[in-house]
């Protein structure tokens, strides 16, 4: 196939695994992922956004990462499933940089969330009679022009750095674009773009790794002094967030470690596992938010059985 049409090189994306015989599988159970995605954290959202009880801080920052889930999968799944139902599974080298941007944006912005919603529970239990004072909502609002600004800048660079490299080879081993995969397309010397990748990468996790260990460790001695029904609040509140910061730093490492590096991992593992990070957390965190903070559990229960009873009578 000749990939440079009327002045446009087109890319082809190599990574599906017998698509011709499980296509319409393919896009069926994609379809549902992404349609229960979008209903889970909708339902969350609509919760947040219509009870006023809820216009806190903390729900504030969680409604913040369910928008980005949103956000983030929409740079993939609507792709994803054209490409399912193609004869071709091709993408201009323009919109593939795109995807890769909002894809990688989406990737860095979780870490910025989640470390600022480590740093709210934190200063709630650490230093609740400062909390009022050090987490005001203009503070919020600056730290999520910050969570997502910041991120989109150092990713907007390394895709320039990308556009601007001469390719020679035009497959890429993917379902979806990242940079790494299309900078191994390359015909000349990608030394800049990969040191700025992992500098990029260096800075978007091991800070807000960091960050988030050490907020916790102070939650954990304060709680330790704690009565017991005290800490157990305190860790109601803080648990779900830790499941959700480990699940998506040890799938972002893989992801990274994957695509830079050439390993023998069976191609089907690796479809699975590099598009982990777009699948469980956009599922896991309306659902372990929803589930674990009383506040939007009880909200949840009273939306639905206000419905039902519009529905009796």
């Amino acid at each position: 196939m000749d990939y440079d049409l009327t002045n446009v090189t087109y890319l082809s994306l190599e990574g599906h695994i017998e698509l011709e015989r499980y296509r319409y599988v393919y896009f069926f159970l994609c379809l549902v992922v992404y349609l229960l995605i979008i209903c889970c954290n909708l339902v969350v959202l609509s919760v947040i956004h219509m009870n006023k009880s809820l216009h806190e801080p903390m729900y504030i920052f969680i409604a913040a990462l369910l928008c980005n889930s949103l956000f983030g999968t929409a740079a993939l799944y609507p792709k994803l499933l054209v490409d399912f139902l193609s004869e071709s599974q091709i993408v201009s080298r323009e919109a593939c940089i795109f995807q890769a941007f909002l894809i990688y944006t989406y990737g860095a912005a979780e870490f910025t969330l989640l470390s600022a919603m480590a740093y709210d529970r934190y200063v709630s239990i650490c230093k609740p009679l400062q909390y009022v004072t050090l987490v005001k909502m203009s503070t919020v609002r600056k730290l999520l022009f910050i969570c997502w600004f910041v991120p989109s800048c150092e990713i907007g660079v390394g895709g320039i750095l990308t556009y601007q490299l001469n390719l020679c080879k035009f497959k890429l081993n993917r379902i979806y674009c990242n940079n790494s995969a299309i900078a191994k397309l390359s015909c000349g010397g990608t030394s800049a773009k990969t040191t700025y990748g992992m500098i990029i990468f260096s800075i978007a996790v091991f800070p807000p790794v960091i960050f988030v260990i050490y907020s916790y460790i102070g939650i954990l001695i304060v709680c330790l002094k704690s009565s017991k029904e005290s800490r157990r609040k305190a860790l109601q509140t803080c648990f779900p967030h830790l499941i959700i910061f480990t699940s998506f730093t040890c799938t972002s490492c893989f992801e990274v470690i994957y695509g830079r590096l050439d390993t023998n991992i069976p191609q089907l593992a690796a479809m699975v596992l590099s598009v982990e990070n777009l699948v469980i957390p956009p599922l896991l965190n309306p659902i372990v938010y929803g589930l674990k903070l009383q506040g939007i559990l009880n909200c949840i229960k009273k939306m639905f059985l206000k419905n039902k009873t519009h529905i009796v009578f």
